[in-house]
């Protein structure tokens, strides 16, 4: 089992909140200025294109499940803490080229008539994962397979829940405080 790596002296002095109360409000307030980022993020979206109501929000947020949680998890799985994992800058930089294809790839396959446009889009989600995501050597970690299953089973259904819930309730706001013209 691979040890994990030293860190250089003073490379975990920055701040980080105590356990308990603490820390779950550090993790909900950073979740709220997230949400609240990709909101303003699928406000400008409808700014350009309008919501006929919430079943297209409801869309717009199925898109936005697939871009930041479901093709990122398709290669980087959900992990807890302790698990194996490759290099982070390398994990951050196929998790941000995997998002930048599959908006691409979506936008080519939902907003264009052309075939070849089409087709260059399903050649762009498929990109990354052709390419392949960063692994450790090894895998598993300090925690049972059945919580890792529980675990991304958990995130996945939180992920669904919070990304409907944004598009919706974000369609029927913007229509509501930001009458056609």
């Amino acid at each position: 089992m691979p040890e994990p790596a030293e860190a250089p002296d003073g490379a975990f002095d920055a701040w980080r909140p105590e356990t308990g109360w603490p820390r779950l409000l550090a993790t909900a307030a950073g979740n709220c200025l997230l949400g609240i980022g990709y909101g303003l993020m699928m406000t400008a979206l409808y700014a350009w294109r309008r919501p006929k109501g919430v079943t297209q929000g409801l869309a717009w947020g199925l898109a936005g499940f697939g871009v930041f949680f479901a093709a990122p998890g398709l290669g980087l799985p959900p992990e807890l803490p302790g698990d194996f994992a490759a290099e982070l800058g390398a994990r951050q930089s196929w998790w941000l080229a995997t998002a930048l294809c599959t908006t691409g790839g979506l936008a080519l396959l939902g907003l264009q008539e052309r075939r070849v446009l089409r087709l260059l889009g399903v050649l762009l989600l498929a990109l990354p994962h052709l390419v392949g995501a960063p692994h450790p050597p090894v895998s598993g970690g300090l925690a049972p397979e059945t919580l890792r299953g529980q675990f991304r089973l958990a995130t996945l259904l939180s992920n669904a829940l919070f990304w409907g819930m944004l598009g919706g309730v974000s369609a029927v706001a913007f229509r509501r405080f930001c009458p056609a013209e």
